[in-house]
């Protein structure tokens, strides 16, 4: 019996700053004994509420189903344990997969390498008892295995997610340093936004944040456009579970109203962009995106603001950042009556730069970036 078949345990990777958001999805979710952890969230569920976080969720980025634990002093004692894994009963010889590891405070301390002894491990167990082993394959396999070593204590898991969360399916065009799209979801989830008014990113470059709004609004699950997951794979996987957990997804859905979520961009290759990438997702006619400086913009009074302004992270570039950031302090401030704006900053710089006082701050990573989520009323 695998370990998570034995407490129904499972951990979700999910990025730094965004442990408390993830956790109280998870509740909504059904999720029990949730608990924050290093770069995730412990949590407890059944076999359906397993298929329903991989599927709902648009916080985590992976979901883990623990196969093995055991204490690890060396990459043979590695191998051996590895080995001993019944990895027929979640793979065949006719399967890809491919193994991902983390390490840290142990006496095995690179990665790539402790990788590469499970991997050996898995593919040896095949050759023995079948005669051929499966492939390896490092961007698309059917099986994601993760290793997690810390203090010399290993942590065998299937992703049950099979491949990371973020990627959504309906990014086809991007632009520069794209907001990835877990932080965006995690954005319009901190905003508190229900549709009870508008949402309106002035700044929307490939409407990623436009996109998750318009998911969250219509409650359509940020993963519907995936081929396969991961947890299919899992000895007690249940097909009727997991297609009554599609059915309610699907009788939750609703539709948007026209002109509630918005969107403008100076950049016509941006809004080309975003348009394209909207339309990807079934539903999203009433999402608006127009080519316009926001600067240009009439107003927005009343409404919630999403925006995530360019960081000026290149030489050359923080003077305009800053000016742009400026420009858009005083828009808020002048234009916008009455609504409540979420900007994120990369730097102090650009909060200063914003120059009105937040009513909160949220400390959120854009990959390895600390940046400031600034909440903004303006009367």
């Amino acid at each position: 019996m695998f370990a998570y078949q034995r407490d129904g345990r499972y951990f979700a990777f999910v990025a730094r700053g965004l442990e408390e958001p993830a956790m109280a999805e998870l509740r909504e979710l059904g999720a029990r004994d949730v608990e924050a952890g290093a770069s995730g969230v412990h949590f407890r569920h059944d076999a359906a509420g397993l298929y329903r976080v991989t599927y709902c969720s648009r916080l985590v980025s992976r979901v883990l189903a623990p196969l093995a634990e055991f204490s690890c002093f060396s990459a043979d004692a590695l191998y051996e344990a590895a080995r001993a894994v019944p990895w027929e009963a979640l793979l065949s010889p006719d399967r890809t997969f491919a193994v991902f590891a983390n390490v840290r405070g142990s006496r095995v301390s690179h990665s790539q390498f402790a990788a590469l002894r499970v991997k050996d491990a898995v593919a040896d167990r095949f050759r023995d008892r079948c005669g051929r082993r499966p492939d390896v394959d490092a961007e698309d396999p059917d099986a994601w295995i993760h290793l997690s070593l810390r203090d010399d204590r290993a942590l065998l898991s299937l992703d049950a997610s099979g491949g990371s969360l973020h990627r959504r399916g309906y990014r086809r065009q991007t632009v520069a340093a794209p907001l990835q799209e877990t932080l965006a979801a995690a954005l319009v989830r901190l905003s508190g936004w229900q549709g009870e008014r508008p949402l309106v990113d002035p700044m929307c470059g490939s409407g990623t944040i436009l996109a998750e709004a318009f998911m969250h609004y219509c409650r359509i699950p940020p993963a519907f456009q995936r081929g396969r997951f991961g947890f299919e794979a899992l000895p007690d996987f249940a097909p009727r579970a997991w297609e009554e957990v599609r059915r309610r997804a699907e009788r939750e859905k609703r539709a948007l109203p026209a002109g509630l979520v918005r969107g403008s961009d100076i950049d016509r290759q941006a809004v080309a962009a975003a348009r394209e990438n909207l339309a990807c997702i079934p539903g999203t006619r009433g999402v608006t995106v127009e080519r316009r400086d926001f600067r240009e913009l009439p107003g927005i009074a009343g409404a919630t603001i999403i925006c995530n302004p360019p960081y000026g992270v290149r030489v050359g570039e923080a003077d305009s950042v800053r000016r742009l950031c400026g420009e858009l302090g005083d828009f808020l401030k002048q234009r916008c009556p009455g609504s409540t704006a979420y900007v994120l900053c990369a730097s102090q710089e650009m909060v200063k730069a914003v120059g009105l006082k937040p009513s909160r701050r949220f400390v959120l990573f854009n990959g390895p970036l600390e940046c400031r989520l600034l909440k903004i009323e303006i009367y």
